[in-house]
């Protein structure tokens, strides 16, 4: 069926083109409204914005440095790079409150503005230079000054950024005339690039291998991966690089037998996480402890793997009440991809080894992130992507985030994790912030309310010729920054 796919057709006519495959088209190119990985990362693309991350995570100046002037009162003066919008106007400290002015309003229901709402107000001190005062004090604030910057005068005017984005990033907008090619241009050489669209992984190949696609990046199976670099002497170059992308296996405790951390703690020491990340994935992962690496600047590198050990978790089911007569049964729900399928018959058969049974619903994508947002399952996994900051354990674990003050879907409720995260908050420096952040991914190792199991790599496929592309911790697009046909 491949090789009569290959020969059927014809591939496309050359030029100068870059076209990059993508499995999911962006939602949105409006940076004040962007969730989704594919709209945040290509957004990066075409605004600029306050601050970014170093290797370690760090907050460090991108259009600005800042000055902590007290507590709760920040100085970000702007430099002179990312400065001229694509339109050819100046951006300049006007621009940068009006778009964090948008967002802090509530009519305008920005998923953003949960994590800003302690800006109390923005003053604009001249072209240059704005301050921001803060409502409490929060020594990580200019790390969530990642949002692009939109021009003033655009956004008065109503432009509709969302189809028609105007930024002053490396690429600006060229066209979309449907969703399935999204076309943007280097600034800083002309060259052209094209997002194209293929749902299908096993489409996606093809078309690399065929020369409708340039380049690829993640969302393959571990058997497209080895069958492309089976194609070296076609032309086909595959690279890995290690990745920040959290995988874990989440739980609802509101159910009376997930609510016993003794379970919990069963289903993780049953889980044979070496041996799926060899077999299944082709070692492209490395096991996890918590949800931040511990290369991360807040990570903790002290903690010890889940052990596999199916006798402990028989012991501990036992201890719960659940015997060969009366075993545990819980349903798992994941999506239709047929890798996340196939991790969920593993796991199932795992569990089931230590006397758990396992009912498997595998549903279209939007059923069941709907189903994860609504806290209605009993078990699941997922992937954070892109987390960057500390602050997602607010988002994620505090008993108030609960949906839809949150995500914490799970229901987690945990008075020593509150008060934990709330101590980390108000901490009046990063070294003091890092030490708690340390403590509380130790008592959410203790408690479970996920279990940890790895963060994924990141894979780069590209056609002959296609050189200079790096890949980042988070699986962001900047590669395409320096990327060239040679």
């Amino acid at each position: 069926m491949l090789a009569a796919l290959l020969l059927s057709g014809c591939t496309r006519a050359p030029d100068d083109t870059l076209r990059f495959g993508l499995a999911s088209a962006p939602v949105t190119l409006d940076p004040r409204f962007a969730t989704d990985a594919t709209s945040t990362r290509i957004n990066r693309l075409l605004y600029a914005r306050l601050v970014d991350f170093d290797e370690r995570l760090m907050p460090v100046p991108a259009l600005a440095d800042w000055q902590r002037l007290s507590p709760t009162h920040y100085r970000f003066r702007l430099g002179d790079t990312g400065r001229e919008f694509h339109d050819g106007s100046r951006l300049t400290a006007r621009d940068v409150k009006a778009t964090y002015d948008f967002i802090l309003d509530p009519a305008n229901a920005s998923p953003h503005r949960a994590s800003l709402t302690l800006i109390e107000r923005i003053e604009v001190i001249d072209g240059d230079t704005l301050d921001f005062h803060l409502s409490r004090a929060d020594v990580l604030f200019p790390a969530y000054l990642v949002i692009g910057i939109l021009p003033v005068r655009a956004m008065a005017a109503g432009h509709a950024f969302s189809r028609d984005p105007l930024g002053s990033g490396p690429f600006r907008f060229q066209a979309w005339p449907d969703d399935g090619h999204l076309q943007l241009v280097r600034l800083h050489d002309g060259q052209a690039l094209t997002f194209l669209r293929v749902s299908d992984p096993t489409v996606r190949v093809l078309k690399l291998l065929r020369g409708e696609v340039d380049l690829l990046q993640n969302d393959l199976s571990p058997e497209l991966v080895h069958y492309l670099q089976n194609k070296e002497e076609e032309g086909i170059t595959v690279r890995r690089a290690r990745g920040s992308n959290f995988t874990y296996l989440g739980f609802n405790l509101d159910d009376p037998q997930l609510a016993d951390p003794a379970v919990r703690r069963a289903i993780a020491q049953a889980i044979d996480r070496e041996t799926i990340v060899h077999y299944l994935m082709d070692g492209s992962a490395r096991l996890a402890s918590a949800l931040l690496p511990p290369d991360h600047w807040a990570g903790n590198a002290d903690l010890p793997l889940i052990a596999y050990d199916p006798e402990s978790a028989r012991t501990l089911l036992h201890t719960a009440g659940f015997t060969p007569d009366n075993p545990l049964r819980l349903s798992y729900k994941t999506s239709t991809d047929q890798f996340r399928v196939r991790l969920a018959t593993v796991l199932q058969s795992q569990l089931r080894e230590v006397g758990i049974e396992v009912d498997l619903r595998s549903y279209d994508w939007g059923t069941f992130y709907g189903d994860i947002k609504a806290g209605n399952f009993q078990m699941f996994s997922l992937s954070w992507v892109g987390i960057k900051t500390p602050d997602i354990f607010r988002y994620v674990f505090h008993s108030d985030a609960v949906p839809p003050n949150g995500a914490n879907r799970g229901r987690f409720r945990d008075a020593q994790t509150d008060a934990l995260i709330e101590l980390a908050a108000a901490a009046p420096t990063l070294e003091e912030q890092a030490v708690l952040y340390r403590r509380l991914q130790a008592r959410l190792l203790e408690l479970l309310p996920y279990v940890p199991l790895w963060y994924e790599d990141h894979v780069f496929a590209a056609r002959e010729g296609i050189a200079g592309y790096a890949l980042s911790l988070d699986g962001n697009y900047d590669g395409l920054v320096s990327v060239r046909r040679e």
